[in-house]
């Protein structure tokens, strides 16, 4: 009988070992994380008229027909361009035994990128969601809605969990786990059938920088390359006003920081729960997935806070210092994983304050 819980690297692994994951072509050395799995891009790409799903008994495939402008290569890269629907069929395909089941999510340098994605497979009524024993292949939607980008086959956009039974804690249980593990040093957090409250740093570092916000019509991200893009080519830093608020222009993108550290204990998977319309006409944070080890002390963490994607729909709305944007839910892990997030992974955001996607120097 199988655990309720997130799988963890060596189960993803032998998830590939046994046939139920397949691709055709070798693992990426760090394509398993300690609880999901990075999705790679096929190598064609197709522009369609607008989002969609496929629908109970349709295959992806046929709804490309439909919808599909134009195909073309991403073997040599291809720019995508912003405001622009794509879809890509991914290199992984799946034969999921019965009883797992698989939630997708952009990566952290996805959302920083503001690079919207969803993932598809055939027969979905819902997006980001493989169904319990799911046999077929799996398609990412890709929309950039700030820069244009630059993919290849094999990039890496997306990653996906797989779980088992109820894996997620119930209120009292989270208490029993924030009393134990301390989840944020908030002295006061809130925790509710929602999860553990996050809330906005204003405050601002030495130099008064609270955020950025993207700029528009710039040159092309790679979304291959670290290190490779100056930062004031793409973003607009934001510094700390009088009053110690941030007014968000609709439909404009920003990059701002939680005022709690966060911790993930190793038996532990986090993730951030979906944007709640009753807290404000404004979005946060596409990237939901906290690893194990995230801001573990051990794993050289300590002080780690989520980095929040905004944008703001509809109407201006003001943020102010201190006010709650959004709710860390945990979920217990299958097993411990083999690695956790940090140091040993040479982990990107592990230690992290107010930090930016690994593109910018």
């Amino acid at each position: 009988m199988m655990t309720d819980g997130i799988l963890p690297d060596a189960r993803i692994a032998a998830l590939f070992e046994a046939g139920a994951i397949r691709a055709g072509r070798a693992l990426d050395a760090d394509q398993i994380q300690p609880a999901s799995l990075d999705l790679r891009l096929g190598p064609k790409a197709v522009r369609v008229r607008a989002s969609f799903l496929p629908g109970r008994g349709h295959a992806v495939s046929n709804k490309l027909e439909r919808f599909g402008l134009h195909t073309f290569s991403l073997t040599d890269g291809a720019v995508l361009e912003v405001g622009c629907v794509y879809v890509v069929e991914l290199l992984e395909h799946f034969a999921l035994p019965a009883g797992t089941r698989a939630t997708a999510n952009p990566k952290s340098s996805t959302g920083r990128l503001d690079i919207f994605t969803r993932v598809l497979a055939d027969g979905g009524e819902e997006f980001d969601k493989v169904p319990d024993g799911y046999s077929g292949p799996l398609f990412l939607e890709i929309s950039p809605r700030t820069f244009p980008i630059l993919v290849r086959e094999g990039s890496r956009l997306s990653q996906i969990r797989f779980r088992t039974g109820r894996p997620t804690l119930e209120p009292a249980e989270m208490s029993a786990l924030h009393a134990a593990e301390r989840l944020t040093d908030a002295p006061d957090a809130s925790i509710t059938g929602g999860g553990i409250a996050l809330s906005i740093d204003l405050s601002g570092d030495a130099q008064g920088l609270v955020g950025y916000r993207g700029k528009r019509h710039t040159a092309v991200v790679d979304v291959d390359k670290r290190g490779a893009h100056r930062i004031l080519d793409f973003w607009e830093p934001l510094r700390l006003g009088n009053a110690g608020d941030l007014v968000l222009d609709p439909d404009e993108f920003y990059i701002l920081v939680s005022k709690e550290a966060i911790h993930v204990p190793p038996a532990f998977a986090a993730e951030m729960t979906p944007f709640d319309p009753l807290v404000g006409e404004f979005r946060v944070h596409y990237a939901g997935f906290f690893d194990p080890g995230f801001g573990n002390a051990a794993a050289g963490g300590a002080g780690s806070r989520a980095v929040l994607e905004v944008r703001s729909h509809e109407v201006p709305f003001i943020l102010e210092h201190g006010q709650i944007v959004g709710r860390l839910v945990y979920e217990r892990m299958v097993a411990l994983p083999t690695r956790l997030y940090g140091t040993a992974l040479a982990s990107n955001y592990q230690a992290q304050g107010l930090k930016l996607s690994k593109h910018f120097a």
